[in-house]
């Protein structure tokens, strides 16, 4: 999996920025900043990296406890512009949880998940825990879970995609028939 720049720190701590005032203009109810102008206020010079259509997710908590999450696994549109619109989403869009209000803000932990490509591989025995995200697909049920999180809930493979099925809407060993797989890997920050 390569070919996909890697973000340097500054670029990094450009997105944290770009991600915190989107998540907090959200929460206040009006627009956030233009990620281009935005750039040129910090004298950034968006590269290569930050340009480039990539899939991109931004992950909320409060407390150790997932507050929102939302992404796109493809690459749609430029890195900047898809940090910007999931961290919005993932402050008032994600329909798990009810919209994040100002006075939470203090307490929210940002994590950003930079991917790469999706790339097909041939079954399970190919997806190495903790370096792959996973696609699942079986049937036209979709799921996803992003590198991070299968090392963070202690799962191995089997059970990864025992709840990836699950996530999908099917039996917890849908996955061992029927179902394709394709993987990615996250710059997570």
């Amino acid at each position: 999996m390569t070919g996909t720049p890697t973000l340097t720190t500054e670029e990094r701590g450009f997105l944290r920025e770009l991600a915190r005032q989107w998540v907090e203009a959200a929460a206040a109810g009006r627009p956030g900043p233009e990620p281009r102008q935005l750039a040129a206020d910090l004298n950034l010079v968006p590269g290569p990296a930050l340009l480039e259509n990539r899939g991109a997710f931004v992950t909320l908590t409060r407390g150790g406890a997932l507050r929102g999450c939302i992404g796109y696994i493809e690459g749609i549109k430029p890195l900047l512009d898809a940090v910007a619109e999931n961290a919005a989403s993932a402050a008032v869009r994600d329909p798990r949880f009810p919209p994040v209000t100002p006075d939470e803000l203090p307490a929210l932990e940002l994590e950003i998940s930079a991917l790469s490509p999706l790339q097909q591989v041939d079954g399970p025995d190919d997806i190495i825990i903790g370096t792959h995200g996973i696609l699942l697909d079986r049937g036209g049920r979709r799921a996803v879970f992003l590198p991070q999180v299968a090392v963070e809930q202690g799962w191995d493979l089997k059970t990864t995609l025992s709840h990836l099925a699950l996530k999908a809407g099917l039996a917890p060993d849908a996955w061992r028939q029927g179902a394709t797989f394709r993987v990615f890997t996250a710059e997570v920050f």
